[in-house]
Parts: structure tokens; C-alpha cells; sequence
């Protein structure tokens, strides 16, 4: 049994997405242990990169937010959203007022390409265009030439394949998601004929999952174009993709480059073994230079992609590039500036002493942009294992104010917290705008939007 010291821990989570939602589920489904969690979502609306990261076309993956709905209605979990750390709170205000702090606040940066051109216009971020079409508020009017014929997607990831789908989904099948009324609207007139998928190894080494791969096959009106060349494995390489979903990847994959190619409106191009060396163009991007690659053995023994004297320039009107995701330092904590984390020890952030301190993160800001959703749930208990085995041997120490007295607090400071009967105002009224246009939902993407129907409801119930 948790000794009765411990009767009343307090936790902070600093971010409410999947990472933040599991590891309060750990924490409260935990019958030994008597503790109140408060989350801390910088927006009004909380569970993350389900609501602004998923695909719009992938329901199925966003009905998860069922199980964080039954962790919210938990007596002990009290909701703070539209809290930002840094403006409405600080480490210090949490520090003084809990007994542990999760941080679980992703990687919302993206990672550069590194070469010239990068910042000319029409060269993106996977990140940024993503957030733009899942109504994402700090997005909602970022703009994206969509009046050019072919798109270049650097990556070979599920958000690479994302975003080419994305790219290419007809006005009807954009109709019947969730995406942001003003991505609908900008897609579905987007003049984009061709999108071209480029990873600078091989088939065998791409990142994306067989269903993802699948799906793209499956698109109504758009043809998949694979090099029959690109898709052959030299003898000497096989040994090194022995894994089931490589082997399928690779099946499937061959099978596209065998098939007939019908004459259809768009297209995706999946190209491999090819690297941008540089973005051209003068006040816009118009083209990218890419060189062949070739895989050749580290001393490791591991295939690495290395530059060729094969160089060619492809015309394209938007770059985008989904090479992966870096996390933001927060003022205080270690940064490991190489992987774009959060420095830390199985979840735990070592203090400025170089010791455990009473600090702690989950999810991608813990270990990188890697995994699905429910990576999310392992990565979270190994955190709140970490943090109640410092529980146990004494490392929490007391805080400062004998309550949290966080309402108080925040509306002493302009604030507008918007609590858990908030957040179920805006969904309901969401869901019935997605109704009478027979969408799941009609997402709001300004924050002033949403505390308007939070507030015009709170004023009829009052």
C-alpha cells in the first residue's frame, strides 16, 4: 500500500494530448494512491495531435479520445484549457503548488532540410500544412500555393503519405471529414495535378505502414506511380529488411509499379534513393534539385544512402518537407539540442544539480517524434512508474501553498481558463455544425470562436 505520507499527491500535466491523457489514466486508475491531477492545455480544446495531427479521412483513429473522455470525468482530473505556460503560468507557479510536473508538450517544430532555398515561398513544413487543414488556431491562416501542377514531398513517413493524400483527395471525399472548412475549401479548388513522394533511401527503409502504404492504392481517381527499377532489392541488401511489414511494404509496392497505369486526373509518384540538394528559384520556389543516391554498408554494417554524380531538377510549385519533428526548449529544463528533447532519464528531467528533481515528461518531448498513438500509453507508464518509485522513496518534497487555488490565480492574472464543461459546449456545438452538413464535425479554428460559444452557453445555463 502507498504509505499515507503520500495522501494527497498533487501532479501537474503540462499538455493534454495522448501522451498527457495516458498518463493521467496511470496515475488515477492507480487504486493505491490517493493524488489530484490538473492538465494544462495551451488551447481551449484539448487532446492534441488527435484532433489537429490525425488525418481527416481517419476517423476510426480519433474515436481513442473516447477512453481520455472517461480518464476527464474522473472526480480527481480537473481541466485547465486555454492555459499558456510561460504567459498565464510558470514552472515556478507549478513547482510551488504540486508535488510533480509531467510536461507532455510534443514536438511542434519541424526539422530544416539544411540546403539553399529552403525559405523561399512555397517551401513548407509537414507540420505547418498539416495544423493548416486539422483547423489547428496558430495555422487556421497560413497559405499554401495550391494553383500549381505538381507538389514535392520530402519524407518517407505516414505524414509524408498523409499529406500526399491529403493533396490529392477529391472535393467529395474532402466534403465528408472533419479537415477545417477553409482547407476544404482551398483543396477542393486546388489546381494540383501530380504529387511526388520523395525518400532518399529505399523502399526497404521507408518509414510508412502497410495500411498507409495500402490506402493510397484505394484513392478514387488518382494513379500510383512506382519505378519498377526502384523497387528491386539487390541480393546483397535483403538479409537487412527481413521484417514482415518491410516484406509487405516491398510486395506492395512492386505490385503498384506492375499495374496497368489508367489515364486519371492525379497522380502520386513514390520515388526513392533520391535527396534535395537545393530549392530553386528567385522569389518563389520553382523547382528542387535532387541527386540519385546509392546504398552503400557503414562500418557498422548498416546501409547508408550516399550522394551520387546523378543530379536532376524537378519543377514543383510547393516543397514540402516531412522529415520529422523537434521539440521547443521551456526556460529551466534541460534540452538535448541533437535529438530536439527534452533531456531526461526514463521520464525522469534531471534537476540543475545534475540529480532526479521533481520533474518529468512523457511522450514525443520525452523520446522523440516515433510510434503510434498507443505508444503513447507504454511510454506514459514508464514515466509514472519513475515517478511514484521517487514518490515511495522520498524525493517529492511538499510544496509551497498548502492548495493549488489555480482558478483564483489565473483569472488574478487575465486568464481564461476554460474547464472541462467548456471543452463539452464547443464539442457538442462542433458535432452539430458537422451534422447539418453531414460531417462529423465543423471544427472552430480562431480561440475567440470558441470562448464565444463557451461563453453564450455558460449565459443560458446561468
Amino acid at each position: 500500500m502507498t504509505p499515507l505520507r503520500y495522501t494527497g499527491l498533487r501532479v501537474a500535466i503540462v499538455g493534454l494530448g495522448p501522451s498527457g491523457a495516458y498518463a493521467a489514466a496511470h496515475l488515477l486508475s492507480n487504486a493505491e494512491l490517493d493524488v489530484r491531477v490538473d492538465a494544462f492545455e495551451r488551447l481551449p480544446t484539448p487532446w492534441g495531435l488527435v484532433r489537429a495531427g490525425v488525418a481527416p479521412d481517419h476517423p476510426n483513429i480519433k474515436s481513442v479520445t473516447r477512453v481520455y473522455e472517461n480518464t476527464a470525468d474522473h472526480p480527481h482530473f480537473t481541466y485547465f484549457g486555454n492555459v499558456h505556460l510561460g504567459r498565464d503560468l510558470s514552472r515556478e507557479d507549478l513547482l510551488a503548488r504540486y508535488h510533480a510536473v509531467i510536461y507532455a508538450v510534443g514536438t511542434p517544430g519541424d526539422r530544416p532540410l539544411g540546403i539553399a532555398g529552403e525559405h523561399l515561398p512555397g517551401s513548407v513544413s509537414a507540420s505547418s500544412l498539416v495544423a493548416w487543414y486539422n483547423g489547428h488556431p496558430d495555422h487556421r491562416d497560413d497559405a499554401f500555393n495550391l494553383r500549381c501542377r505538381r507538389a514535392v514531398v520530402i519524407g518517407n513517413g505516414n505524414v509524408a503519405v498523409d499529406v500526399a493524400r491529403m493533396l490529392t483527395l477529391s472535393p467529395a471525399d474532402l466534403a465528408r471529414t472533419d479537415m477545417a472548412d477553409h482547407a476544404v475549401a482551398a483543396l477542393s479548388a486546388s489546381r494540383i495535378e501530380e504529387v511526388v513522394v520523395v525518400g532518399r533511401r529505399g523502399p526497404e527503409q521507408a518509414a510508412f505502414t502497410h495500411p498507409e502504404l495500402r490506402e493510397l492504392g484505394q484513392l478514387a481517381g488518382v494513379e500510383i506511380d512506382v519505378d519498377p527499377a526502384e523497387v528491386v532489392v539487390p541480393p546483397a541488401h535483403r538479409e537487412l529488411a527481413p521484417g514482415k511489414i518491410t516484406q509487405r511494404n516491398l510486395a506492395l509496392l512492386q505490385q503498384y509499379a506492375a499495374r496497368p497505369r489508367p489515364d486519371r486526373s492525379r497522380r502520386i509518384a513514390l520515388r526513392f534513393l533520391l535527396s534535395p540538394t537545393r530549392i530553386i528559384g528567385e522569389d518563389r520556389v520553382q523547382a528542387v534539385e535532387l541527386v540519385r543516391n546509392r546504398l552503400a554498408r557503414d562500418d557498422a554494417g548498416s546501409l547508408r544512402a550516399e550522394p551520387t554524380s546523378e543530379r536532376a531538377a524537378l519543377a514543383a510549385g510547393l516543397i514540402v518537407r516531412a522529415i520529422g519533428y523537434r521539440g521547443e526548449p521551456i526556460p529551466g529544463l534541460p534540452y538535448d539540442e541533437r535529438r530536439g528533447i527534452i533531456a531526461n532519464t526514463d521520464g525522469r528531467i534531471l534537476s540543475a544539480s545534475g540529480g532526479p528533481g521533481r520533474e518529468y515528461v512523457v511522450g514525443w518531448a520525452k523520446r522523440g517524434p516515433s510510434g503510434v498513438i498507443g505508444t503513447n500509453k507504454k511510454c506514459a507508464l514508464q514515466t509514472v512508474r519513475a515517478l511514484l518509485q521517487d514518490m515511495v522513496a522520498g524525493r517529492l518534497s511538499v510544496p509551497i501553498h498548502r492548495e493549488p487555488a489555480i482558478e483564483p490565480l489565473l483569472r488574478s492574472r487575465g486568464a481564461q481558463p476554460v474547464a472541462l464543461a467548456g471543452w463539452r459546449t464547443l464539442d457538442l456545438f462542433e458535432q452539430a455544425r458537422g451534422r447539418a452538413a453531414k460531417r462529423p464535425r465543423a471544427k472552430l479554428t480562431r480561440v475567440g470562436d470558441m470562448l464565444g460559444v463557451i461563453e453564450a452557453q455558460r449565459r443560458l445555463s446561468a
